[in-house]
């Protein structure tokens, strides 16, 4: 058996609630495995929350739009390369560190090379993130990810509306005891905020980081 989280639509900050759920677990590396546990998340699910619509985000997803969501798949405009990537490159690409990065190239790399590159390893701890000149902030946790993501989603409208049907969403990959960004999570995040009209506080970080951390006020 196994628990893993359950990330809810909240029309409140933080913007979406985790509800643990117990469930088989289905061992393996296999993309069948993968979907069997996604089956057995759900379905214990379900059995709380019969009515709620629940996508599974990530690569292994059995919903088309669930694979094109995946940060794998989901792309997000790079102006100095006058194209898009992967949000997963964007954001590996990102990373700043005690002993170097951001390794721009890896921009230009696939999703699976950029996250297993040894530089990401080997360079240290995680000082800060940078976009396109830009620096991030290392706290909140989830800040850049969040960003990057959501700003991909703004970016991509049509592939964003697919998320306004579900109240809820997984991401089979995702094992919250060994990390901390997670896809499916920022999906709920996006869609509160576009329930609540807030979907114009992500494009800037200075107002999404004001609003994440409650220094907005005038919800």
């Amino acid at each position: 058996m196994a628990v893993r989280p359950v990330f809810e639509v909240l029309d409140r900050s933080p913007y979406y609630a985790e509800f643990p759920v117990e469930f088989p677990w289905h061992a393996g590396f296999a993309v069948s495995q993968k979907q069997k546990s996604i089956t057995e998340i759900h379905n214990a699910y379900h059995r709380f929350k019969p009515d709620r619509k629940l996508l599974e985000v990530s690569s292994k997803s059995t919903a088309k739009e669930g694979t094109e969501l995946s940060a794998f798949h989901l792309l997000i405009f790079v102006p100095s390369l006058k194209k898009s990537v992967p949000v997963e490159c964007a954001f590996q690409a990102g990373k700043v560190f005690e002993h170097g990065g951001p390794y721009r190239d890896l921009l230009e790399s696939s999703p699976r090379t950029a996250k297993k590159d040894e530089r990401l390893k080997n360079s240290g701890k995680i000082i800060a993130f940078e976009f396109e000149g830009e620096r991030f902030p290392t706290i909140p946790l989830t800040f850049f990810y969040d960003w990057l993501y959501m700003t991909a989603l703004i970016q991509n409208p049509q592939k964003a509306d697919l998320l306004l049907d579900y109240h809820a969403f997984t991401d089979v990959e995702f094992n919250p005891g060994k990390s901390i960004n997670c896809q499916a999570r920022t999906d709920a995040v996006f869609v509160s905020l576009h329930h609540l009209g807030l979907l114009d506080h992500i494009t800037a970080k200075e107002t999404y980081y004001q609003l994440i951390t409650g220094a907005y006020h005038s919800l």
